[in-house]
């Protein structure tokens, strides 16, 4: 059963860095697209960033140029570097495969403050 869970979210100022991770387990691990996703207070689900099994990346264009997604197969991990946060940004984060698994774990939440 395929098991996910993200943690390092915290509150920060505007113009902070945080790193997000996320523990996979239940599925091989290093085969598999992984992606970002995020969800604010009254809006739909997002997707953030996403890395392929080879390791090429894609961003949405919010986040291009301060975040970075990146794996460490080793560990079955894969990481959200997030700099230069705004407010904008303030959401409950989540991972999960690419395309999106049913199974979500429960988010890390990101508040940044103004």
């Amino acid at each position: 059963q395929v098991q996910l869970v993200e943690s390092g979210g915290d509150l920060v100022q505007a113009g902070g860095s945080l790193r997000l991770s996320c523990a996979a387990s239940g599925f091989i691990f290093d085969s598999k697209d992984m992606a970002w996703y995020r969800q604010a207070p009254g809006k739909q689900r997002e997707l953030v960033a996403r890395i392929s099994s080879g390791g090429s990346t894609n961003y949405a264009g919010s986040v291009k140029g301060r975040f970075t997604i990146s794996r460490d197969n080793a560990k079955n991990t894969v990481y959200l570097q997030m700099n230069r946060l705004k407010p904008e940004d303030t959401a409950v984060y989540y991972c999960n495969l690419w395309p999106a698994s049913d199974y979500w774990g429960q988010g890390t939440q990101v508040t940044v403050s103004s």
